[in-house]
């Protein structure tokens, strides 16, 4: 029999919109993209974007037998995401019938960070995150590591 919990003081779990625009890609395709996910923090874990279903490519996700219990969220099922010859097993779950205490994340999706990319939209346009800067370095012979950004600037300013 699985116990259920209720969140508190010794284990504190909060869910709040996420006030961002954020993308999730796989094998190069926008599987999701959401102005509506949410950010759960729990006790000490990492905090995990879920996003609507309705903001979600479903059509790539094929339902796996894996189910697992968390004694404050309830029964987690998993997809495995299928796309032009790649898959990740297992790579999201959703809690379809949450506890109580959790109904918020009920028709909502969660990705694992090392199986997809996600990014926020910042203005029409995917925020940089500190890894992007660094492919933009010397790579060692002279070159940037990866394709250069369009200029910011139309001209140079004059030389004083």
């Amino acid at each position: 029999m699985d116990v259920m919990k209720t969140p508190g003081p010794d284990h504190p779990i909060t869910v709040d919109g996420n006030p961002r625009r954020v993308q999730v890609t796989y094998s190069g395709h926008v599987i999701a993209d959401s102005s509506r996910a949410l950010l759960l923090r729990e006790a000490g874990y990492r905090p995990v974007l879920y996003f609507p279903r309705d903001d979600v490519a479903m059509e790539y996700f094929s339902r796996t037998d894996r189910v697992t219990h968390c004694p404050y969220k309830g029964h987690a099922h998993y997809y495995t995401i299928m796309m032009d010859g790649d898959f990740a097993e297992n790579a999201v779950w959703t809690y379809e019938d949450p506890y109580p205490a959790m109904d918020s994340i009920r028709g909502h999706l969660a990705f694992y960070p090392n199986q997809v990319e996600m990014h926020e939209v910042v203005d029409g346009k995917r925020a940089e995150r500190p890894d992007d800067v660094i492919l933009h370095t010397d790579a060692g012979d002279g070159h940037s590591q990866a394709p250069h950004w369009d200029p910011n600037v139309s001209k140079p300013s004059p030389a004083f």
